[in-house]
């Protein structure tokens, strides 16, 4: 689901918001290691309804994904939009964010950071590049090359340290992330970038010692549990509402 005022500005293109509901849940297979099959729309008719059809014809054709079928409904109120991407495993068993080991590291595929600055460069209009907030990229190639050497792999969509916590939770380990190894858009907010989210990177954990078939940034490795699920810099995290984003 997006929600107007919550996952995109109001007044934002349409056909933006189109291309980023396509994207963002194509993120959620490329983190299975998933090939996308299609995609169900569930869409609330407004003004603008042929531009939305605009970035959705986009996206689709960008990443090689049929809109199969969904509804239409007459809305009231802040624009909102839900689809579903259809996808098949690439590789059994499937990558979650469970099988993390002590010993194993853990990597990050790009820089954090980008979305939260083409955020604010949109909603202040300074003109500087908007992309990576408004028409991300879901690293579907990526998801599938890593499926059969990752022990763990989710996206980072609300944060990396909120995903990194939840993953070492779910996994009963602890993440200990070293911050100057995690690749971020902006060095002077470092902070701010590792809690943003939206960058729609693959976090995923592998044995130390097994090459990687992609390029990707090591960013700590896991241990057995210790105080907290994730331990930053020698700082021990425990509470995920100052994490990142909660929904």
């Amino acid at each position: 689901m997006m929600i107007e005022g919550t996952h995109f500005l109001a007044g934002q293109d349409i056909a933006d918001v189109a291309w980023k509901l396509v994207a963002v849940n194509l993120s959620d297979l490329a983190a299975k290691g998933a090939e996308p099959l299609g995609v169900l729309l569930g869409y609330a008719l407004g003004g603008d309804d042929a531009r939305f059809a605009e970035g959705l014809a986009e996206a689709c054709a960008a990443f090689g994904v049929p809109l199969l079928g969904g509804d239409t409904v007459r809305g009231m109120g802040p624009r909102s939009f839900g689809l579903t991407a259809l996808g098949r495993a690439s590789h059994a068993p499937v990558p979650d964010r469970r099988g993390a080991r002590a010993g194993d590291a853990i990597y990050v595929t790009g820089a954090l950071g980008a979305a939260m600055l083409g955020f604010e460069a949109l909603r202040d209009g300074t003109g500087a590049d908007s992309l990576a907030y408004r028409r991300p990229r879901p690293l579907l190639a990526e998801g599938r090359a890593l499926a059969p050497v990752v022990s763990a792999m989710m996206d980072v969509s609300d944060g990396l340290l909120l995903d990194c916590w939840r993953m070492a939770r779910a996994s009963q380990v602890t993440f200990r992330l070293h911050g100057t190894a995690i690749p971020v858009a902006a060095t002077a907010r470092r902070a701010e970038c590792l809690r943003w989210g939206d960058d729609y990177q693959l976090l995923f954990t592998a044995p130390a010692d097994r090459p990687l078939p992609i390029a990707a940034a090591r960013i700590g490795s896991v241990e057995a549990r210790g105080r907290a699920p994730l331990c930053l810099d020698g700082d021990w995290l425990n509470d995920p509402d100052r994490l990142g984003y909660q929904h």
